[in-house]
């Protein structure tokens, strides 16, 4: 069997099973099989694979047939362009998250103390920091910053620990597990608080997609009755961890942009910007405080 007779056979068993673009999956998929980059399978068509490698790719090809995610298959996937390992530890990372880390190395790049001068480095917590891809990227964007990044599970924070590692910016993250504020060191205040906090509601879990339903952990995802559990929390206690001038930045679910806005409203919040996604749907919440100077 070719190469090419592999992606054709490999994209028809995966267009049965119901996947979404099957040809992207089944060449992900054999080019991890091969060591090769996807694009690098173009130029090896007409090669033949062994029986070894022919049999890998049908092990690869059934877990994915049954709704195992593409990125806990090869073990790793790109956010803003880094490389970041996943396991069922801590949620898959999202292409909307990305726009989250966007926003917030963006906004920090303006506050950066340039040449001379007197400004002190900004200091951000990533909130519920999962895979550590939020932290990462903001450390590597913004040089200057002092990121802490907390999470609820101890084994979600060695998957951040690992990816901050691999990624050059371990140093620079300082990582601690806890139950929300309970993880931020004594007397630490923050300019930027960001977080992708679990939204959906309980009852809708299993609606969900079975990439996501069976694979990424439920505390991830399970944001109570309504989604909004959390956002309650973050509107209520982040107000004593925010540097005056400070903001929040938080990614949230279809059709929670004006719930939102109302809890942060009702906690004396400026909603500032409510950022769209790729789909043009509301996704990120920008908010300050009413009693900063921000």
């Amino acid at each position: 069997m070719t190469v090419l007779e592999a992606i054709k056979l490999s994209t028809e068993f995966l267009t049965r099973k119901g996947l979404e673009s099957p040809r992207l999956n089944a060449e992900s998929l054999l080019a991890h099989v091969l060591s090769l980059p996807r694009m690098g399978l173009y130029l090896n068509f007409e090669r033949e694979l062994t029986q070894a490698e022919v049999e890998a790719s049908r092990e690869l090809l059934r877990r994915r047939g049954q709704r195992e995610p593409l990125q806990l298959i090869l073990g790793t996937t790109s956010f803003c362009g880094f490389e970041i390992a996943v396991t069922r530890d801590a949620l898959i990372p999202r292409p909307e998250t990305e726009l989250l880390a966007e926003a917030a190395w963006t906004w920090l790049r303006d506050r950066e103390p340039g040449s001379g001068s007197n400004r002190e480095a900004s200091v951000v917590l990533d909130w519920g920091t999962g895979t550590g891809c939020i932290a990462i990227a903001i450390a590597r964007h913004c040089p200057e910053a002092v990121i802490h990044a907390i999470d609820i599970s101890p084994a979600a924070l060695d998957l951040a620990r690992h990816n901050a590692a691999q990624n050059t910016v371990l140093e620079r993250i300082h990582l601690a597990v806890g139950n929300g504020f309970v993880a931020v060191p004594e007397g630490v205040r923050f300019d930027l608080v960001v977080s992708n906090p679990p939204y959906i509601a309980t009852g809708d879990i299993e609606d969900l997609e079975p990439e996501v339903r069976n694979h990424d952990p439920a505390t991830a995802l399970d944001g109570g009755l309504d989604g909004l559990e959390i956002y309650r929390q973050l509107a209520a206690q982040t107000e004593v961890y925010l540097k005056p001038g400070g903001r929040i930045m938080l990614e949230f679910g279809d059709g929670q942009a004006d719930p939102l806005r109302e809890i942060f409203t009702r906690q004396n919040w400026i909603v500032e910007g409510v950022k769209q996604d790729y789909t043009q749907r509301p996704r990120i919440l920008i908010a300050s405080r009413m009693d900063t100077n921000g």
